[in-house]
């Protein structure tokens, strides 16, 4: 984890007031200096721009050669202040990727890098999953090789491991969709994603810091679309 790392990253643009709503997050400047096209081309992105309440920009550009690997920023209000953090891939060529939070001012923290080049995670979504008051942040790690489900939980300004669990994946390499996410059908969110070999769609709970799964079924992109929306697959 990295606090407010502004020492190494250029902001640019218009600079934001103190406590400046974030409204929408984009990805910017796109690059291929990363040749990865896990997402299914050469293109990935150097700088991340918001749009403030107050109608100002802001713009946070990754120092070279990181970029931003993903489709697009997700907002999520993660200290429960009313205001949104943005939830984003962050990657550096020698180390891989890492979950990173960013506000207006730069990098609030962000997960460990997988640790070797090449090596990519697809998020699932944001929430408070046990119902604990403090949010936590899902994604598969590796989502075509170790296909684990990991689950952070953000608390006093930082990320902290709290379960994985292997054998699921939501992410074909090539692909410019991610599959599966939360959804919020009953007292608790879960958290929907696929078998590791795509044949069945799987919901996890997590309960006292454990993550259990059901089968809820085969999977198809139909399927999974029904049981996000909460209807049966």
């Amino acid at each position: 984890m990295r606090v407010r790392a502004a020492a190494v990253l250029v902001a640019a643009l218009a600079a934001a007031p103190a406590g400046a709503e974030i409204t929408a997050a984009r990805y910017a400047a796109p690059t291929t200096r990363y040749a990865h096209g896990v997402l299914g081309d050469a293109v990935e992105y150097g700088a991340l721009e918001f749009t403030l309440a107050n109608g100002r920009t802001r713009r946070i550009t990754l120092p070279e050669p990181r970029v931003f690997e993903d489709l697009a920023p997700r907002l999520a209000d993660l200290d429960d202040d009313g205001a949104p953090e943005v939830i984003v891939v962050e990657t550096d060529p020698d180390r891989g990727a890492r979950l990173a939070i960013y506000d207006e001012d730069g990098l609030i923290a962000a997960t460990p890098h997988i640790g070797t080049a090449f090596r990519w995670l697809a998020p699932l979504g944001a929430a408070d999953l046990d119902g604990d008051g403090h949010a936590e942040i899902a994604y598969i790690d590796r989502p075509h090789l170790a296909r684990i489900l990991r689950v952070w939980r953000f608390r006093d300004g930082a990320l902290h491991p709290v379960a994985s669990l292997a054998g699921l994946t939501n992410h074909r390499i090539g692909e410019d969709v991610i599959s599966g996410g939360l959804r919020h059908c009953g007292p608790r969110p879960e958290i929907i994603a696929a078998s590791a070999d795509w044949s069945r769609l799987i919901a996890v709970t997590l309960v006292e810091d454990r993550l259990s799964a059901t089968d809820i079924g085969p999977y198809s992109v139909q399927d999974a679309t029904a049981a996000l929306a909460c209807r049966t697959p």
